[in-house]
């Protein structure tokens, strides 16, 4: 464990890997960065069901001063808990998606009770001086159950996705349940100030609360810190995968199927939120208010299939498939295909090579958290001909990229008009806003979020009469 630092405990739904492979996301990279850094323990699920579910035998591999631990789900618990709450109710939710929400007893019953033992199993393994970071909307009650277990340390959690306004999330019958166990963090972190805001007038306007100077909250005899800290990438790194021997044969790929062609790329799960449809549908309105395109450029969706058990997720997948066969049907001709759609995945390597071929990134979903493609495309692209940046004004990667070309992804003539000026573009214009933002992206970087982070949870001051986690306890007795 490095010299002068508490041990780091980080909780996610997932765990894992500490070594880049190539797949690891946002979430992984800047955990297993600071992990490393700092030696800890590493909690979450396995992955696995089994007939035991969360009292299973932990499974522990040791890499370094790094130990990941996990135990299993049962089939009920998987279902209830993750596809069930997490991804039927708090995900559209969180979304904005009001109408795609599905809310039922027994699911929250179940989403409560993995958070119970998973907090249970976790407590058992916790030391006094640890400093424990819960992630994302999977584990909300966590801290709290971890209070009920007698754990008194420092407890931080981070949102990885929005967080919707008051009024949406006062349709989710459990929001003030959720908002008043948050409170047994001492740290709370969102992507944006937008999210940060959301949370705050919640606790305010249904729960009484007072907002504080250093973006704290009192609600009743709890302070608690809601701040911004917006995750990023390990830009280095994704630089050097760009010039990759991987990268460089999938970018030589692309520029043999292309041709002389302009190549428009888009790279998201295949997921209601990232706004595929809208995207799909801008693509052809430039084909038909910018003819001069027919022919010149081609558009190549990434799109790997993401909880395909859920109905919504289904419908997603018909709807683009037959809006991808109208569009090519209305404009393809013998030597050229307009739109293609994958849904398959490649790893991190492969997809910087496919980045530094594109003269055109599409990030346009109707709300996202961060939105990390946006700072992989910047962070991959050629410093002597880079392409361009469309971002959507929902996308919390807007408040960092902004020389990106933003747009409303619910326009189609807003997506058309920045695909046709971004497509002509000329290079220095291109040069001067890829270097403002590859500026950003290289300080913005996963191990900045993650030591910002650390660094606010352990220096946060227990404002709260007497000790902050007896306070919590003593007002939510079990």
């Amino acid at each position: 464990m490095a010299e002068g630092h508490r041990r780091l405990v980080a909780v996610s739904n997932r765990v894992g890997p500490l070594n880049d492979e190539g797949k690891a996301g946002g979430l992984a990279v800047g955990l297993s960065d600071a992990l490393k850094r700092r030696g800890g323990l590493w909690f979450g699920w396995s992955g696995n069901t089994s007939s035991k579910g969360t009292f299973s035998e932990a499974a522990t591999e040791i890499e370094g001063d790094v130990a990941l631990t996990t135990i299993d789900m049962s089939e009920e618990e998987l279902s209830g808990f993750y596809y069930g709450y997490a991804n039927r109710s708090l995900w559209p939710l969180l979304h904005y998606r009001l109408d795609l929400a599905e809310f039922d007893r027994q699911s929250d019953r179940i989403y409560r009770s993995v958070n119970q033992r998973f907090a249970a199993r976790l407590s058992q393994m916790l030391e006094d001086d640890d400093l424990v970071w819960i992630h994302d909307y999977h584990f909300f009650y966590m801290g709290s159950e971890l209070r009920q277990c007698g754990f008194r340390g420092k407890i931080g959690f981070f949102l990885h996705i929005p967080f919707c306004p008051p009024e949406i999330f006062t349709a989710l019958p459990a929001s003030h349940d959720i908002v008043r166990a948050m409170l047994a963090y001492d740290v709370i972190g969102f992507q944006t100030d937008t999210d940060r805001r959301n949370f705050a007038n919640f606790c305010v306007r249904e729960l009484g609360g007072e907002k504080l100077p250093g973006h704290r909250i009192r609600v009743g005899d709890r302070v608690v810190v809601a701040d911004t800290f917006p995750i990023g990438i390990d830009a280095p790194g994704y630089a050097r995968f760009a010039v990759s021997p991987e990268a460089g044969e999938h970018e030589e790929m692309v520029r043999g199927m292309v041709g002389d062609r302009l190549q428009i790329i888009g790279v998201d799960r295949m997921d209601y939120s990232k706004g595929l449809v809208e995207r799909f549908r801008g693509f052809e309105r430039l084909l038909e208010e910018y003819p001069e395109n027919r022919g010149n450029v081609q558009f190549l969706q990434v799109a790997p299939l993401s909880r395909s058990e859920l109905d919504a997720y289904v419908e997603l997948r018909r709807e683009l498939e037959e809006l991808a066969g109208h569009i090519n049907g209305r404009f393809a001709t013998l030597e050229w295909t307009p739109l293609q759609i994958m849904t398959r995945g490649f790893t991190r390597r492969a997809l910087a090579g496919i980045y530094r071929a594109a003269r055109v990134c599409l990030v346009t979903p109707l709300r996202d958290g961060m939105n990390l493609v946006a700072k992989e495309y910047v962070a991959a692209q050629d410093p002597d001909d880079p392409g361009v940046l469309i971002l959507s004004r929902f996308a919390g990667a807007r408040s960092e990229l902004t020389e990106a070309l933003v747009v409303n992804p619910y326009s189609t003539d807003d997506v058309a008009r920045a695909l046709q000026r971004a497509l002509t573009m000329p290079l220095e214009e291109r040069k001067r806003r890829w270097e403002q933002m590859r500026e950003a992206v290289f300080h913005g970087t996963a191990a900045h979020w993650c030591d910002s982070f650390l660094d606010r949870l352990e220096n946060a001051d227990n404002e709260a009469d007497g000790s902050a986690a007896e306070a919590f306890v003593e007002a939510h007795p079990s």
